[in-house]
């Protein structure tokens, strides 16, 4: 083994661009944190974003490392990168990005496409046409495809960002399968390209000789290039090792890798995900998305726009808290999570659903509030919209038990929400049992340098590389009172809130149509 070697770990986000170092004992050894602006919209509803925006503050994040920590900078042995899913970027035979990247913020919509009559029939049967047929609209590809036609002819490649990244540092375009989560044709099961012939082929056609080739994750890529390493300051020839997304960086970075444990995600997306051996799909035709970890998936319920609704609530909300926090020398996430504290579990009947965003097997749903009374005040909607994306994680991951056959004893927990001692214990209380937390807020980041380790030898299995990284720093046992309560109202309100607003929501659609007709 080498002494003290270093994985350079990238974290490409939303909003920011995070450049780490780890130790083989999962020490947080540096770091270097790039925030930016989410995206650029030209219309209501678009979200997008250079991609060479995103390789300059990939490139910032890089230097700027290497500038504060030289002597650390010549341990690196790998580089490892994580990403942001469902990004993708047009380029050309020379590798230059055509136009912007579509990002999954955007809420743009294609045309309906045509669906031969035979896989119409049973879609329609299993309950799945509708889903689709809105899959296929909000495939940004088929967006190009339809009002850039030029651009969508002189696509070389059409690469997750993930893969461009690869392609940035190595002079390859070359993804590992644990990136592979978008609007794309793969096959989740199979872990390679869908064929045409496939059922839900129709609602992502992106043609074969634009899609790059596919690795197993901790396999390597290439190495830096010359010209990567003049604009990275990364030492030309370091390899750089296939790792996942960054859920799936957070799940194998918390340790979640077996029958028991899940992974709870607090980011821009709130997410819960288990690990299995075999293919488990969360929801009927939602795939289960490839691990990090070789032969294993990770099925996944998502709250879009999750921990976003927190953001929301302090632009909206928190003025007078964000700037009595300049003014005590404290983050305004300790001033709410007072707040936060402050009201009792359920919110003294005050409910959030988390839809601020469609799902897949109800595209028309909206987030909503009820229960409203005069004693609720600014706190109490900070709580329920916490509690809110708890119950919607808790519905998810009654599913997956279900279909995975296992019973969840603990979870572990990542994001920006994690770091908050009362929303870990609030969690522990709504789903009933344990929350534990590791050595790092930068769980993502953590499991790509693992992915980096067992990429170049320095550990020999999965296993041995959580043993070693992954420790568990804090726990947050249940309150099995508060836990009862929140039961009740999950069964007797929360349960049925969908069921029974969903005709309103409906309406709302198409009351919108009308009015965005007279706008016309």
């Amino acid at each position: 083994m080498n002494k003290d070697p270093l994985i350079l770990a990238f974290d490409c986000g939303t909003q920011s661009t995070r450049a780490m170092l780890f130790n083989k004992n999962g020490d947080l050894v540096a770091k270097c944190k790039i925030p930016f602006e989410s995206y650029f919209s030209e219309k209501e509803g678009w979200a997008e974003q250079d991609a060479d925006f995103y390789w300059e503050k990939f490139t910032e994040a890089s230097k700027k490392l290497k500038e504060s920590h030289p002597e650390e900078w010549k341990k690196i042995k790998a580089v490892s990168v994580t990403t942001m899913r469902d990004n993708c970027v047009c380029v050309d035979k020379e590798g230059k990005p055509l136009r912007p990247v579509i990002l999954w913020l955007d809420r743009r919509e294609a045309s309906p496409v045509k669906i031969p009559f035979f896989k119409k029939i049973i879609l329609k049967l299993v309950g799945m046409y509708e889903p689709m047929i809105k899959q296929s609209m909000v495939t940004p590809s088929n967006w190009i495809k339809e009002y850039q036609p030029d651009i969508w002819e002189k696509t070389d490649k059409y690469l997750l960002f993930s893969g461009y990244i690869h392609y940035l540092l190595t002079g390859k375009m070359v993804d590992s399968t644990a990136n592979m989560i978008g609007h794309i044709p793969f096959d989740y099961k199979k872990k390679k390209w869908m064929a045409p012939k496939s059922l839900t082929y129709f609602a992502f056609p992106v043609e074969r000789d634009k899609l790059c080739e596919l690795v197993d994750p901790g396999t390597q890529i290439g190495e830096i290039t010359k010209k990567a390493a003049e604009q990275t300051g990364i030492p030309a020839g370091i390899p750089v090792i296939a790792a996942g997304s960054d859920k799936g960086c957070e799940t194998l970075g918390t340790g979640c890798v077996c029958d028991g444990c899940a992974s709870l995600s607090f980011g821009t997306t709130a997410t819960v995900q288990i690990t299995t051996d075999k293919y488990v799909e969360p929801l009927t035709f939602m795939p289960a998305y490839p691990a990090v970890i070789k032969d294993k998936y990770n099925p996944e319920t998502q709250i879009f726009r999750g921990y976003w609704m927190v953001t929301w609530f302090k632009n909206e909300f928190a003025h007078k808290e964000e700037n009595l926090a300049k003014e005590l020398g404290i983050s305004p996430e300790q001033l709410l999570d007072k707040m936060l504290a402050d009201i009792p579990p359920g919110s003294d009947g005050l409910l959030l659903q988390p839809y601020w965003s469609p799902i897949l097997k109800a595209p028309e749903a909206r987030g909503a509030i009820i229960g409203f009374s005069d004693k609720h005040t600014k706190a109490h909607i900070y709580r329920a919209i916490i509690e809110g994306i708890g119950y919607g994680l808790i519905e998810g991951l009654k599913e997956m038990e279900k279909r995975a056959k296992y019973k969840i004893t603990h979870l572990t927990v990542s994001g920006g929400g994690s770091g908050s001692d009362v929303i870990c214990q609030t969690t522990a209380d709504m789903f009933g049992i344990p929350v534990k937390r590791v050595q790092t807020y930068e769980t993502s980041g953590l499991g790509a340098a693992m992915i980096g380790f067992l990429g170049i030898g320095e550990y020999k299995s999965v296993d041995e590389a959580i043993e070693n990284m992954v420790h568990y720093k804090d726990e947050f046992l249940p309150n099995m009172d508060n836990h009862k309560k929140y039961m009740l109202i999950y069964e007797r309100i929360y349960k049925k809130m969908y069921k029974r607003i969903q005709p309103l929501y409906s309406e709302i659609k198409e009351i919108n149509k009308i009015f965005e007709e007279d706008k016309k």
